[in-house]
């Protein structure tokens, strides 16, 4: 079956009524097992060494994350409130991503149920992102020669600010963000390649973009592997998204880039980015739309 990574610490206690939805891990792993889309397929990610993250973060600022004394202003950037549990989580999803990589780079395909956290910079986090896992990722397998040529897709309707600004030293690692132009962040980073989009999209324009950016970028990248973040919040009816993209709009689109990149046989790995409800049992369904249509596609191009 097709790999899943998880981490039961993914979904720490935290309020109930925030905006950002930390119950939505759980609540994805949750529906992926009653869909039967787990079985003995999951694995598990162990938390980060300190000092393997300072491939893609100040160790200032890990320190100060770890031990409680960022400043204020500092925490109301990230938005979240500072917990044990918070910080356990935090440690262990960047992981998540990197094992999720490497079990692509195996089986050709693989599955985060978490990840996506793109607006955290090296010596800053910034919209309910911590610790940047998709630079961290690249990082560390171009640095150990496990992949020579990374693709970032960055597909949630936020621009991926922190991915591109830690990364744009990084020849080997090629960062694109289709985004919503007009919302956060609302100072960009410059992406090696960014689309920004008009508010309210509608489904055919937008999966027209999607694909004939991808299909330049597989030709002219020839990444080895692809990481995916399949941002949920470019639904229509998302709390922070700004675009008209379809419940079936979505569908097509996790689809279509999965299946291009499976057709060349090149390797990706799946985040599910962000997400933003207040029903927080539609939410999972709708990260889970990647799952789902990675575990209908990827039997079809084994071998």
């Amino acid at each position: 079956m097709l790999p899943l990574v998880y981490h039961p610490n993914y979904s720490c206690p935290f309020p109930d009524d925030h905006r950002f939805v930390m119950s939505k891990f759980v609540r994805l792993h949750d529906y992926c097992q009653q869909q039967g889309l787990i079985q003995r397929n999951l694995f598990r990610p162990q938390a980060a060494a300190l000092s393997d993250l300072s491939i893609a973060h100040s160790p200032e600022y890990l320190a100060m994350l770890c031990d409680q004394t960022l400043d204020p202003k500092a925490w109301r950037r990230i938005g979240l409130p500072w917990s044990q549990g918070l910080i356990d989580r935090t440690l262990t999803a960047p992981n998540g991503t990197l094992l999720s990589a490497r079990l692509a780079l195996q089986h050709g395909m693989a599955c985060h149920l978490a990840g996506g956290t793109h607006h955290a910079h090296r010596d800053f986090g910034s919209g309910f992102c911590l610790l940047n896992d998709l630079a961290y990722t690249a990082l560390t397998l171009l640095h150990s020669g496990e992949a020579r040529r990374i693709l970032i897709f960055d597909l949630d309707v936020h621009q991926g600010d922190g991915t591109a600004a830690i990364l744009a030293g990084e020849a080997r690692a090629f960062t694109c963000s289709i985004h919503c132009e007009k919302n956060f962040p609302f100072r960009k980073s410059a992406s090696d390649l960014d689309v920004g989009l008009d508010n309210h999209l509608g489904d055919q324009p937008y999966l027209e973009i999607v694909e004939n950016t991808l299909l330049r970028l597989l030709d002219d990248v020839q990444p080895d592997l692809v990481l995916y973040d399949a941002g949920a919040d470019v639904w229509e009816g998302d709390a922070l998204g700004h675009l008209n993209i379809s419940w079936a709009g979505v569908q097509q689109r996790d689809e279509l880039v999965l299946s291009h990149c499976l057709r060349r046989h090149i390797p990706v790995a799946t985040v599910i980015g962000g997400g933003y409800d207040r029903d927080h049992d539609r939410l999972a369904r709708r990260h889970a739309i990647v799952v789902e249509a990675a575990a209908h596609l990827w039997p079809q191009y084994l071998g």
